[in-house]
């Protein structure tokens, strides 16, 4: 399987989700459909929840596929 990392963002928290860790145990869109619906593309969107609800559910992906970071303290990339 070939690696993919996608991510989404609501403008102030990024999920990072890292296809390769998957498996698929449902927990993100159990917990929090108004975000995480696979049957749709795209399968995240951020935007239609808070921060909080957003970190909260990303906390319990068992496999670790989900991840996120805030905008806030991400270091800029620097272009040469």
């Amino acid at each position: 399987m070939r690696e993919v990392v996608k991510e989404y963002t609501n403008g102030e928290v990024t999920i990072v989700w890292k296809n390769a860790l998957c498996i698929h145990s449902g927990n993100c869109f159990r917990g929090l459909s108004k975000v995480f619906h696979p049957w749709d593309i795209p399968w995240i969107t951020p935007e239609k929840s808070g921060t909080g609800e957003i970190i909260a559910q990303v906390n319990q992906c068992p496999s670790g596929a989900l991840t996120y970071y805030m905008n806030s303290e991400k270091p800029l990339e620097i272009k040469s």
